[in-house]
């Protein structure tokens, strides 16, 4: 019998520099264990970032993974307020999610978070996560080490995580790494998609940026190193949704 498929929401697509890797959907989807053929891909922005595919009947899928964007989630586009009213409702409903950067972002503001520019500025490159104490008792999060390495590469932070969530992970740059709201939707702010080579692959892409922030793009790639604590809770989500079940296919 095949398995209940996954949805992943395309809200962008990697810098031009990247796209030889593939999209960001291929990468979620290796670094997630799924097979081509246990995913639905639905790019809702569009190439042009005008605005893409509908999105399809919740039911049916085991699981919805959104990706990141080099969209703001403030700027609130058309593609981007619609998504959000699919996720809240799937959110409502039980349907296990996942949220990645703007995907992380865009749960939060669909359920009625506050999300913008995050004061102290751009974050990038391998980071410290750490956990808060209530992370021990998360699906995803229990288990892993206190402190752990991730990709991150963003500039804004979800100001204000909804109301009910319970902040799963923080560092000195952003105070909501991770979230949960409910009983199966997630979001976090690192790259749990992203090796180091994609990692790598950005900062190279950002040097003009980096060196107008006075930051040494040479540097900070040469301290990326590989994240496997990230992954895995991407792997767990996969692991978690299957297990509870939420949907028959249709």
């Amino acid at each position: 019998m095949t398995a209940t498929p996954f949805l992943i929401i395309e809200t962008g697509q990697p810098v031009a520099s990247m796209r030889r890797h593939g999209s960001f959907a291929h990468w979620i989807r290796v670094a997630a264990g799924l097979d081509r053929d246990a995913t639905v891909v639905v790019d809702v922005a569009g190439a042009d970032g005008s605005g893409g595919d509908d999105l399809p009947l919740r039911e049916g899928f085991a699981g919805v993974i959104v990706t990141g964007s080099a969209a703001m989630v403030p700027d609130r586009h058309p593609w981007s307020e619609r998504s959000a009213a699919w996720l809240r409702d799937a959110a409502h409903a039980g349907l296990p999610l996942f949220g990645i950067c703007y995907g992380h972002q865009l749960i939060a503001h669909a359920l009625g978070g506050e999300v913008g520019p995050n004061e102290v500025g751009r974050e990038m490159g391998t980071v410290r996560i750490h956990l808060h104490p209530q992370a021990q008792q998360d699906p995803l999060f229990a288990r892993l080490p206190a402190s752990f390495a991730a990709q991150a590469t963003h500039l804004q932070s979800v100001l204000r995580p909804p109301e009910g969530a319970t902040v799963l992970a923080h560092n000195d740059h952003d105070a909501c790494h991770a979230f949960r709201w409910g009983d199966a939707a997630w979001g976090v702010q690192f790259h749990p998609e992203f090796s180091a080579a994609h990692m790598r692959g950005y900062i190279r892409a950002r040097h003009d940026a980096l060196a107008r922030e006075n930051r040494c793009g040479k540097r900070l790639a040469g301290e990326v190193h590989a994240a496997p604590h990230a992954r895995r809770i991407l792997r767990r989500f996969v692991a978690h949704a299957r297990r509870v079940g939420h949907a028959p296919v249709s």
